[in-house]
């Protein structure tokens, strides 16, 4: 991250609250980190990305370059704290504000037991008093730095009552202070479904979030759960402000180049093109003492569907992990592609 110029200050920390929410991907943990989401960033230019949930415990206390720490190309960002406590979230906004993150998003959405028991995530959607006090206090950190500060939860959690709760909810919140809420239009299960069980087993709920904007049109509304396709991303758009891709981006990430494609009449980026542009980010990691596997990791689906993406993947995951891989491991996932390809094989 190190220490920004003038210039690269005016372009990041004192942006006013950015205009890229048509088109998100979502905060996913122990995915969306730093190389993650700058090979997103040469698939899809406008698209917002988000960091790995941190609590705000760790953003005060911790290695805020191992944490958070993020390169200027990937603006516009966000970064998505998780916690309950009002002056901790308001310091720890206030932190990722002055780094330069544009939007700084509460976590009202994650189920996991360790979350539940730090009084974070889903089960905050019971408490809208408690969320709205902290984004509060959250707005007035970063005030100064006209930083946007944005929620992002569920329709509601166990047994609540989805209408009533989400009106609930967001009534409060906006009452505090929050105008952008990023909604997935699934209820999060706390008692009898796993956190994986959480993204696919309660049904998706799109009417709902179409409501909530018809409801309420002064307000930015996200739809986030189970969207994989430009059909339905057009479809999404024209009922809400943007969308949020999850698990299909990081999984066949060209899929994201399409969309942005689609959204913004971004050029369609050509993949080998696309490694190409990451080389220089790969070699500086690396002179840095960071590791091949931390980085190729995230690029095993660029060739997802094309004749010799199994070639690809196959390479990366054999030869990334040495102590002493470098570059020349995607030169030679990338010749295997070809060869594959030209082979006839699938």
């Amino acid at each position: 991250m190190g220490t920004r110029t003038h210039d690269q200050e005016d372009l990041t920390a004192r942006q006013p609250a950015h205009t890229a929410w048509h088109l998100a991907v979502a905060p996913m943990m122990d995915w969306t980190d730093r190389h993650c989401r700058y090979f997103h960033r040469l698939l899809a230019p406008h698209a917002l990305l988000y960091t790995e949930m941190v609590t705000a415990q760790a953003v005060i206390h911790g290695d805020r370059e191992r944490l958070i720490g993020f390169d200027a190309a990937e603006h516009p960002l966000a970064l998505q704290l998780g916690g309950s406590e009002p002056r901790e979230l308001a310091q720890a906004a206030r932190i990722g504000a002055e780094l330069g993150y544009g939007e700084i998003n509460l976590n009202v959405g994650c189920p996991s037991d360790r979350v539940q028991s730090g009084r974070f995530g889903a089960c905050l959607m019971r408490e809208p008093a408690l969320v709205a006090e902290c984004v509060t206090a959250m707005r007035e950190a970063v005030a100064p730095l006209h930083t946007a500060v944005t929620v992002k939860c569920r329709l509601g959690v166990d047994d609540q009552d989805e209408d009533v709760a989400l009106a609930e909810f967001v009534d409060a919140v906006h009452a505090g202070g929050c105008d952008v809420f990023v909604v997935h239009a699934r209820k999060a299960w706390l008692q009898g479904l796993s956190p994986k069980e959480n993204r696919d087993v309660p049904p998706l709920n799109y009417e709902r979030v179409y409501r909530l904007k018809r409801e309420h049109p002064q307000l930015t509304v996200i739809i986030n759960g189970g969207i994989v396709g430009i059909d339905e991303t057009r479809e999404h758009l024209r009922r809400v402000d943007g969308v949020m891709l999850g698990r299909v981006a990081y999984h066949e990430p060209y899929r994201l180049a399409e969309i942005e494609h689609d959204v913004f009449s971004t050029p369609l980026p050509d993949r080998d093109e696309v490694l190409l542009r990451l080389r220089p980010y790969v070699e500086a990691h690396l002179a840095r003492g960071d590791r091949l596997q931390h980085i190729s990791r995230h690029i095993l689906g660029l060739y997802q569907g094309l004749p010799g993406a199994r070639a690809f993947r196959r390479v990366l995951s054999e030869q990334a992990h040495r102590l002493d891989a470098g570059w020349e491991v995607v030169e030679r996932a990338r010749m295997a592609r070809s060869s594959e390809r030209y082979s006839g094989m699938a």
